[in-house]
């Protein structure tokens, strides 16, 4: 019998959903991957997009629940399945600094990112999500030297969102190599639950190039 609980994670190797498969395996939750090759464009035919208009990874069904964005789907899967582990408790003082790291992610260090990698300017500072890129990155530069994770002692699901995000930006310098991103982003690549999910990204990677012949 199916577990009720059980996971579909609308999956692309090596995208943004990876974090998410990460996160999954972090937790011990049961999962199914309904994998889209992107090299061939399955994320952009009609049956992705009824999930997901935009055509992005990751996307999430559980039970009647489809959930899409990076950010909503760490604070559901961790809330769902690791209440008090990896998601500090609603009455736990550590709730509203892990809420607000995950929103942080998702709402100033991807727009800067991206607007960095663009080549454009992020707008007035009373405009901009994240103000300006270095004032953004010197913000988590000072949450992080808190360490050894980002709230400290205690590791929880943002880790995951965050370490696998400065793993990619650092390792393609979309984020300065500063020692503190660095190693972070190790730390938290060296755990086993990320070590699995890189080498099945790899093989999983390797073939969807094959069938488009890339």
């Amino acid at each position: 019998m199916t577990s009720p609980n059980r996971v579909t994670l609308f999956y692309s190797p090596q995208t943004r959903a990876t974090g998410m498969r990460v996160l999954l395996e972090e937790i011990g939750a049961p999962y199914d991957l309904h994998v889209l090759n992107m090299k061939a464009g399955e994320q952009r035919q009609p049956a992705y997009l009824a999930i997901n208009p935009l055509g992005k990874v990751p996307a999430i069904r559980h039970g009647d629940a489809l959930v899409t964005e990076q950010v909503a789907i760490t604070i559901y899967l961790a809330d769902l399945f690791s209440p008090g582990g990896l998601a500090p408790a609603l009455n736990d003082p550590l709730r509203g600094p892990y809420l607000r790291w995950i929103a942080y992610y998702g709402a100033s260090f991807e727009p800067a990112v991206v607007d960095r990698f663009m080549q454009r300017e992020p707008g007035p500072a009373e405009m901009s999500p994240y103000a300006d890129y270095d004032t953004m990155l010197g913000a988590l530069e000072a949450q992080l030297a808190t360490g050894p994770y980002l709230l400290g002692d205690r590791f929880t699901a943002a880790d995951v969102l965050w370490g696998i995000a400065l793993n990619w930006t650092v390792n393609f310098g979309l984020v300065p190599k500063r020692d503190v991103f660095v190693r972070y982003a190790e730390r938290i690549a060296a755990r086993p639950a990320f070590q699995r999910v890189e080498q099945a990204d790899a093989e999983m990677a390797a073939e969807h190039a094959a069938k488009v012949g890339g």
